[in-house]
């Protein structure tokens, strides 16, 4: 698996956010895209799920030889928890894993393993809504370990999150990377683990 963008330019509002941004990660790496805010960080992982136009520059993700689809291998984690607060966390994950599921893979967690990872399985069955910051953000975790997708897009994943529950992150992590899954986030904070690559913006 190789992801490569090359050469990507991205405007908002008329203004150029992202110019000229080139990298290449194949499996097993990390990399953190830091810098002071607005300099477009949530930008750069908007673009890479998806989600907003490019101005010029490719993005490919790769498999042997073949391209890929982006999108079907894709988990993109924004500053929303993409949760329905009245729903159940089961619900909510149900919801998740039935409409992100692909192919079947051995790699994918039910949900009361993606929740155990993330220290969170006495929740099962509570409201969404009704759950602490941090539970929520621990909850939307979860939604990446549900189904698998090699390429996770995370923007600020350590939001609301005790010293436990950040040092699971960065176990599942680091496990996402051993299993040859690629990482991209955007953080002002330390991982827990040792990153291979750094973007400044």
């Amino acid at each position: 698996m190789r992801l490569c963008v090359e050469g990507l330019s991205v405007q908002r509002a008329g203004r150029r956010i992202i110019d000229n941004i080139g990298f290449k990660l194949t499996e097993g790496e990390a990399l953190v895209v830091c810098g002071r805010n607005g300099a477009g960080k949530s930008t750069l992982l908007r673009a890479l799920a998806g989600l907003l136009p490019t101005t010029q520059g490719v993005i490919s993700l790769n498999r042997g030889v073949l391209e890929v689809e982006l999108a079907q291998n894709t988990h993109y984690l924004a500053h929303a928890d993409g949760m329905k607060l009245a729903l159940s966390v089961e619900e909510n994950l149900n919801f998740w894993a039935n409409y992100l599921a692909g192919p079947s893979h051995p790699r994918s967690q039910s949900i009361p393993q993606a929740l155990s990872i993330v220290g969170l399985t006495h929740a099962l069955r509570a409201p969404f809504g009704a759950l602490s910051a941090g539970q929520k953000r621990r909850a939307a975790l979860a939604r990446l370990l549900v189904v698998y997708r090699p390429l996770w897009l995370l923007d600020e994943p350590m939001t609301a999150l005790d010293q436990a529950s950040r040092a699971r992150l960065a176990q599942a992590m680091r496990a996402h990377c051993a299993e040859g899954g690629i990482i991209i986030v955007a953080t002002h904070e330390p991982l827990g683990f040792v990153t291979t690559r750094e973007l400044a913006l």
